[in-house]
């Protein structure tokens, strides 16, 4: 995917129809609506779906370019709307910064409730437009999109990918870890046997 046909714009200049699009009615996007790190408690008993789309819809501020705040990036391939990645302050996730999380916490001892870090925590491509290396356009953008918003650091929580072993679409939600890497992330820790910390500070 060449990246002259790649648009990446933030969620509330582009549209709720262009968004819904690229999430589309089946499979487990569909059905979480990014809300997994959002609700707390168990999302599929204490949220409905009604209720996970009006906070999609709400976060993302989609047709309301002036808004102030939004909850991720939407991409365009071709002016086609193909994909999305959510990117806020790590605070906005209270799954991310409560409890006791191995995927975020394990080997980590810092401030949960710094506003300043931000992280990207899902990633979705619409169907027909995978495997083509729109995750990468997506990352790259989300670094440019929380630098520009003031963050002081980036993270992700990536999984690790095996040559020739195969993984689901929906467990790569968090986005692979060569494709932080290409857009300047680190790893910072390896909580889990597939996943890492991947981050990327930004200059004071």
């Amino acid at each position: 995917m060449r990246a002259e046909q790649v648009t990446v714009v933030p969620a509330n200049e582009a549209s709720w129809t262009d968004l819904s699009a690229v999430f589309g009615t089946a499979g487990d996007a569909a059905r979480c609506r990014c809300q997994w790190f959002k609700v707390e408690g168990w999302m599929w008993r204490d949220s409905t779906f009604d209720q996970r789309v009006e906070r999609q819809r709400a976060q993302t501020g989609c047709d309301e370019p002036d808004a102030g705040h939004t909850s991720g990036l939407v991409a365009y391939v071709d002016g086609e709307p193909a994909g999305w990645a959510a990117v806020e302050p790590r605070v906005a996730y209270p799954k991310l910064t409560r409890g006791r999380s191995r995927v975020t916490w394990g080997g980590r001892d810092e401030d949960r409730d710094d506003p300043g870090v931000w992280a990207v925590t899902c990633m979705i491509v619409r169907h027909g437009y995978r495997g083509r290396g729109l995750t990468y356009h997506l990352a790259a953008a989300a670094v440019g999109h929380a630098r520009d918003r003031g963050a002081r650091a980036l993270e992700a929580y990536a999984m690790l990918t095996e040559p020739g072993k195969e993984i689901t679409w929906g467990e790569l939600y968090v986005g692979a870890r060569q494709v932080y890497e290409a857009s300047g992330f680190t790893e910072v820790s390896h909580p889990t046997k597939r996943r890492v910390v991947m981050r990327v500070e930004f200059g004071a």
